[in-house]
């Protein structure tokens, strides 16, 4: 049975999801996708605290289907313009989880991974598999992965009829 770690930048899944498709990622979908003949052995969700009650709901959900849920705070500048990215805690985050790792999933299109991901599966030996909505996911991160998923109607709660 392969061990898996799981990595979820909740952002970038969130906004691409729904400017791709007008509805959310549905995780236990996911969760039942990636974990099926697979012994888990770390799933994290990187999130961004925005103090909010529904926010805290969904993240409750995350944690219950068997989530860690890491939170920073969101910080909004005084120009108006927002930080909150997980980047840097999800490649160390990676780099950590992978040493008893089969495969690494991460769920996430963002480009600046396809540095980490090559590392990973170099440098560790490990598989890594790559989920995200085709539209946004950048070219050198498919290029990257061992295994690439495109996020669709299958992965989606609600999907609207197209």
């Amino acid at each position: 049975m392969e061990k898996l770690v799981v990595l979820v930048d909740v952002q970038n899944i969130y906004y691409t999801t729904k400017q791709s498709y007008g509805c959310n990622f549905d995780y236990n979908k996911f969760w039942a996708k990636i974990t099926s003949d697979r012994k888990m052995i770390k799933a994290v969700a990187y999130a961004i605290d925005r103090d909010d009650e529904k926010q805290r709901q969904f993240q409750n959900i995350l944690r219950g289907i068997g989530f860690e849920v890491k939170l920073k705070p969101f910080i909004q500048r005084v120009d108006g313009s927002a930080k909150g990215d997980w980047d840097v805690g999800i490649a160390l985050d990676a780099m950590e989880y992978a040493k008893g790792a089969d495969v690494v999933v991460l769920a996430s299109g963002d480009g600046d991974f396809d540095l980490l991901v090559d590392k990973l599966c170099k440098d560790y030996q490990v598989k890594v598999e790559v989920y995200g909505v085709s539209k946004f996911t950048s070219t050198s991160l498919i290029s990257s992965a061992s295994k690439y998923f495109p996020i669709n109607e299958k992965l989606l709660l609600n999907p609207l009829k197209r």
